[in-house]
C-alpha cells in the first residue's frame, strides 16, 4: 500500500505513525495537492491528503478513517480498544482533541500566509484561542498519566503527538511546554520514540 502526503501535514503524520507503529509494510509518496503534477485529485475526490492507496487500488481518505482501517490490520499494538466502549471513546475523544489543534492551527497557518491586508485578526484569535483552552483541557486530562488512555501506547498519543509536532512546526512562539509542564514531559517520551523520529525524517 502507498501513503501520499506531506511532510508538514500533521494529518498524513497521524496515519503514517498508525503505519508505522504496527508495522504495517507501506510506501510513503511525499506528495501535496499542489504539487506540480501530483495524483491527489485523480486518487482522491476530496483533492485532500492523506490518502491511502490499497494494493488493489482503492482509495482510503481521511485520516480518521484509515486510522480505524490500519488497526484492523493486525493486533500488534491495538490502538483503539476493540472490546470496551468506553475506553473506545475516550480514545476517539482524545483523537477528536487533536484533529481539532490541528484544524485551529490549520486555519491560523492560512491566514497568516494571506497578504496583510486580507488577514482577519477575529480569526486568528479565535482559533488560537482554541487552541489554548484545548491545550489546558488535554493537559488536565492527562495529568502525570504515562499514556492518554489506559496503560499502553493507542490512537490517542499518536494523534496528540502530531498536533504538537504541527503547533511546534507552524507555532514556534506559542511555549505551551511551560504553559503545561506535565504535557511536555509525556511529548518528551514521545519524540523519542522510532516512529515519530522517522515521520519527522526528510
Amino acid at each position: 500500500m502507498k501513503l501520499f502526503g506531506t511532510l508538514t501535514s500533521p494529518y498524513t503524520r497521524k496515519a503514517r505513525l498508525v503505519l508505522l507503529e504496527k508495522q504495517i509494510p507501506h510506501q510513503f509518496v511525499a506528495e501535496g495537492p499542489n504539487d506540480p503534477g501530483n495524483e491527489i485529485a485523480a486518487l482522491n475526490p476530496l483533492g485532500r491528503i492523506p490518502a491511502l492507496v490499497l494494493d488493489d487500488e482503492t482509495c482510503i481518505f481521511d485520516s480518521v478513517v484509515i486510522s480505524e482501517y490500519l488497526d484492523t490490520l493486525n493486533d500488534t499494538p491495538i490502538l483503539i480498544p476493540r472490546n470496551d466502549a468506553l475506553a473506545r471513546m475516550r480514545v476517539r475523544r482524545w483523537e477528536a482533541l487533536a484533529d481539532g489543534i490541528m484544524d485551529s492551527a490549520v486555519v491560523v497557518r492560512g491566514e497568516r500566509v494571506r497578504a496583510p491586508e486580507q488577514q482577519s485578526d477575529a480569526v486568528m484569535e479565535l482559533h488560537n484561542d482554541n487552541i489554548t483552552r484545548t491545550l489546558a483541557y488535554a493537559a488536565q486530562q492527562l495529568g502525570a498519566q504515562p499514556w492518554c488512555e489506559g496503560g499502553s501506547l493507542s490512537l490517542a498519543d499518536l494523534a496528540l503527538a502530531s498536533a504538537l509536532l504541527y503547533l511546534d512546526l507552524r507555532q514556534p512562539e506559542r511555549d505551551w511546554r511551560a504553559a503545561h509542564p506535565a504535557l511536555a514531559a509525556w511529548f518528551a517520551r514521545m519524540e523519542v520514540r522510532s516512529s515519530v523520529r522517522t515521520s519527522m525524517a526528510a
